[in-house]
């Protein structure tokens, strides 16, 4: 025979488990589960294949878009900046990812340079000319955005 409270049937303790089977699985599985979150301008690498040496401005925002920030000191260089940022569950989101496209021009304005930034042991690195920078007059400017990734936002 079994008991119950007044009104509920014998099913009753039987479906609340379930349902707090159900949702302890949930959570627990909802801890594995990781997003990622893209911020800025993030450039496929077939995009940034296309921009050539001797392209126009009009030509290098037509096929990368706007640029997030630009800088006229020695020559005009437009900045292409993207974060990547992990978040499992309900802890903090975690930066993987960042990156600098730079596309330097010349007094005519024409790319002169492409390099494209990220950090790789915790250097400053060029991925496309695989050097790490030594100096230059925008390093200070890619340095303190590339390392700005360990500060809580950038607002991208």
């Amino acid at each position: 025979m079994r008991l119950t409270v007044s009104g509920e049937k014998p099913g009753f303790a039987r479906t609340v488990r379930n349902i707090a089977l159900v949702a302890t699985v949930s959570l627990a599985l909802g801890g594995c589960l990781t997003k990622t979150l893209n911020r800025g301008a993030m450039i496929p690498q077939e995009s940034l294949q296309q921009v050539q040496v001797g392209s126009s401005r009009e030509q290098v925002e037509l096929v990368l878009g706007t640029p997030s920030t630009t800088s006229v000191t020695s020559g005009e260089t437009y900045y292409y900046i993207s974060q990547k940022e992990e978040q499992t569950a309900f802890l903090a989101p975690d930066i993987v990812e960042q990156r600098v496209v730079a596309v330097y021009f010349d007094e005519e304005g024409r790319v002169a340079k492409v390099a494209d930034y990220g950090l790789k042991d915790g250097k400053v690195f060029d991925f496309i000319a695989r050097e790490t920078r030594t100096g230059g007059s925008d390093y200070g400017f890619i340095s303190q955005v590339i390392r700005g990734a360990k500060s809580p936002s950038l607002g991208l």
